[in-house]
């Protein structure tokens, strides 16, 4: 075993155009979990961007892909590679356009469900078993062209809304890491937030 017990990769694209895109929630929830635990992820590795210190009382490493989302998988199979993880010390962090906005699903294991970022990393580390966070972004407007949605810029008037996305992704990660994937699934998965979207 590594010195590290978790490697959680938030997934996104590099540059300040994607910043404050729906792709770069995996980045976003990185950057969260780094202020919250006092970890710097600003050290080049493996062509990602890494910090690293204690969640929980357990030793993790934060990473952020610098590839850009499609290409995803090299990063990540060069540090589970370096660092000595197992592919169920891999936490991955990222957008699903199937998912309602705000609405959070953690799973064991899965396929990509078309999610690029995801097939990449799947492919370069040859396992899809596991664990990971999806967050919802798609408000309603399936029919629109995928990609202008997950590249869009998050409006003003969400601001508030992913903000309470972004701390509550971050528990959620800290309850993976200090209570185990089951446990945190039944915590924290949830649909779109609100009756009223329930009601639908």
């Amino acid at each position: 075993m590594g010195e590290f017990e978790w490697l959680i990769v938030g997934l996104g694209n590099p540059g300040p155009e994607y910043e404050y895109t729906a792709h770069n929630l995996g980045f976003l929830v990185v950057d969260r979990l780094a202020e919250r635990n006092g970890i710097r992820v600003n050290r080049k590795d493996c062509m990602a961007l890494v910090g690293q210190g204690s969640i929980a009382g357990h030793r993790v490493m934060l990473a952020k892909p610098q590839t850009f989302m499609n290409v995803s998988g090299p990063p990540v199979g060069g540090l589970l590679a370096k660092y000595e993880f197992a592919a169920k010390d891999l936490l991955v962090v990222y957008d699903d356009l199937d998912l309602a906005w705000q609405a959070v699903r953690i799973r064991q294991s899965g396929s990509p469900g078309g999610h690029h970022g995801v097939e990449s990393v799947i492919g370069s580390i040859g396992t899809k078993e596991f664990p990971r966070v999806r967050m919802g972004i798609h408000g309603g407007e399936r029919d629109r062209d995928g990609a202008r949605i997950v590249l869009a810029k998050f409006k003003r008037a969400q601001k508030k809304e992913l903000d309470e996305l972004l701390d509550y992704v971050s528990q959620a990660v800290e309850s993976i890491i200090a209570e185990g994937v089951e446990m945190s699934m039944t915590k924290f998965n949830r649909r779109a937030q609100g009756l009223n979207e329930e009601a639908e």
